[in-house]
This record gives C-alpha cells, structure tokens and sequence, in this order.
C-alpha cells in the first residue's frame, strides 16, 4: 500500500518451514498445548541453560504467573525500573502489589543498582531488572543487592533471548527469567512467551498456576489452586520451533546491521549511539539512539515517518504516566535519567530483511532530520 512503510521498524522473518511446522500441527488434530509445546520449551531450555521452560502466551503473562508462584500478596513491594513498557509494573499490581520504580543508568537504559539499594524498604518482596532493548542489565551487582536481602529477581528479558552477561545466558541468572516472541522480538510466535528456571520449587508452582491450578489424574483434574489459563497452543509453538533453529542467524543478522548502524551514526553530532559495556551482548531487538536534550524528538520521528521511515520512541517513563502518578503519588522528573531516555529516545529501524541501503538511507534522513 501506498501508505506501507518504505522501510518498517520491525519485519518478522517466516517462510516455508514456519508454513510446514503449523501445517503439520493441523493435521495432527492437536492444536491446543501439546507435543510440539513440549519441543519449543526443550529447544528455549536447551538454549538458555536452565532446567525447566514453560510456554506461556506472553511476555507479561510469563512474569504475572512468576508473581504469582512467588507469592508476591497485596501490600508487598516489587522493584522495577522506570524506563519500560508498562506491563513489567502491571503485573505487580495484578497481583495486588506495589510497583516501587527505580530509576536507570542514562548509559545502558537499565536498572540503576545504586538506585535499587536505595529504595528497598523492609516490605520488598522482589526485584524485576529489565534487559533493556536486548541489553543484559548489570546483574552481578543486582543479583548482590538481592542476595544481601534475600530477594528473589525475576529478569524481564522479553527482548533478550540469545543476550549473554559474563558468559551467562539472560534468563538463566535470576531465579527465573521471562521471554517474549512477539513479532519485534528475536524470535517470534506471533504472540507468546517463556519461563526458564532452575528452581524445583518454582517450577512445581508455575506448572500448576499455568492451566487453572489443576493436576491430571485418573483421566481428570484434581484442582489445588485457583490458577490460571496461560497455556500456549500447538499451532504458535510450532511457529516457536522453526524459529529456534533460525535464532543464531537472526541474531547474526540484527548484530551486522547494528554495525552499520554505528559506524555510519559515529560521526553524526546530537545524538548517542547504545552502549554494550564489557562482558555482555546485545540481541538489538531495538536500536535506540539518545537525542540530545534540545533536540524535538517527536518532530524528527514525524519527520523521518514523512519520508516513509518507520521510528518510534524508545519507551517509557512509568512514574510520568498519567496511571502511576495517579495510584502511587509519583511526580514528573522524580526518575530524571528514566525521563530524560522517555524524552529523548528514537528506535531506528532494524530487522533481517534490511540492506546496506536500507541502513545508508535510515542515516542520510535521521541526519537531514538533526540538522
């Protein structure tokens, strides 16, 4: 269509073998969470290096049911950063609880560790870090707070299936992590989401809370908790496990064009190209670039959307939403670097389908834009 995108922000790749995996699903007959849902945790669980994986139909339902294996009751606090899509805070307050926002290091978009010892109060009951963008947060000094006292962390990695931290797989440093396969993400099934592990007890949990709180048994369920329905379907698994086979080379895909990205930004003034620190790799589910402060963010992605280039912001600042200032007393500027990244971050486009071109045509336009 005329009005398409001349290059998208997003593109999931899928071809024959996604086709022949749902193909194969339908035939069965057994379209509901079954065999090929069982493959798609092995290949996820493999992958990560944790003992157990759970399919789940998203992201936020993977860290609701985390919270909700946890225990996490109302009038408990869960720390989670402020600069985030606003699921990683709703969850905590399905379940009752407290979102206590935590402000971020401008240089990484994640969880400030110094920010998070400061706000801990004896009513803490978890910590949320986010892998912002596909970006591991800074976890060895996260995970200290947390053991000091005696917090379990739960990593939102719903950008960061494939990023690694000191050698150590995102979603396999916390007690558990939670991933996303919707379409921006490394891997996609449309919709859907994982829960890797290594706790038993945790695991046992999850297992039960995931389909309505039941346990088969003699041909029907014996019902111990009031659960819930998180389960994911055959037909998106399948799409999950040709996908798994793709994921290195995705990942190989987005890291060149992010390459080009930097070397092709490094000498363009008013804006910050994203950091990897030492030690960590990035999946760029995102390729977000920070303006300088006087720069009109919003009036260079309406200008680059004119020229048919698909941006958006990065993402957001929870305590400056109407929700959050309203329920917990936040005010505007309370998280200045999370404000400063809400007011100021452009996600340039970035998939697999994208040519040096593409890339080359991105930069010549955000440049017009700055200038």
């Amino acid at each position: 269509m005329d009005d398409d995108p001349l290059i998208w922000l997003a593109r999931p790749q899928t071809g024959d073998e996604e086709l022949a995996e749902v193909a194969a699903v339908l035939a069965s007959g057994r379209l509901t969470q079954g065999p090929k849902v069982v493959e798609f945790e092995a290949l996820v669980r493999e992958r990560v290096g944790t003992e157990r994986a759970f399919a789940v139909t998203s992201a936020t339902t993977a860290l609701h049911l985390s919270l909700a294996a946890l225990g996490i009751a109302p009038g408990d606090e869960v720390l989670v950063p402020d600069f985030t899509f606003p699921a990683t805070a709703n969850v905590v307050v399905q379940q009752g609880a407290v979102p206590v926002l935590v402000d971020i290091d401008l240089a990484t978009f994640a969880m400030d560790p110094a920010d998070l010892e400061r706000r801990i109060t004896p009513r803490a009951r978890a910590i949320i870090p986010v892998h912002p963008f596909g970006l591991p947060a800074d976890m060895d000094p996260i995970m200290a707070i947390a053991g000091a006292k005696g917090l379990p962390v739960i990593e939102d990695a719903a950008c960061a299936l494939g990023a690694t931290y000191h050698g150590r797989a995102t979603g396999s440093i916390g007690l558990a992590g939670c991933f996303s396969f919707h379409p921006r993400k490394s891997i996609t099934t449309g919709e859907g989401g994982m829960i890797t592990t290594s706790d038993g007890a945790l695991a046992e949990r999850i297992g039960l809370l995931r389909s309505h709180g039941g346990v088969r048994e003699g041909g029907r369920f014996r019902f111990e908790a009031a659960g819930y329905n998180y389960r994911l379907s055959d037909i998106l698994a399948a799409v999950g496990v040709a996908q798994m086979r793709k994921l290195d080379a995705f990942l190989a895909a987005r890291r060149r064009i992010a390459g080009l990205y930097g070397e092709a930004l490094a000498g363009l003034e008013r804006l910050r190209r994203p950091v990897t620190p030492p030690g960590s790799t990035h999946t760029y589910q995102s390729y977000v670039v920070l303006l300088d402060a006087a720069v009109d963010r919003d009036a260079v992605i309406a200008r680059l959307r004119a020229e048919r280039i698909e941006t958006t912001i990065g993402t957001y600042a929870l305590h400056a939403e109407p929700y959050f200032r309203g329920a917990y007393g936040y005010r505007r500027g309370d998280m200045a670097a999370s404000l400063a990244a809400s007011e100021g971050t452009i996600a340039l486009p970035l998939h697999g389908g994208m040519s040096d071109d593409d890339v080359a045509l991105v930069v010549d336009r955000l440049a017009a834009a700055l200038a």
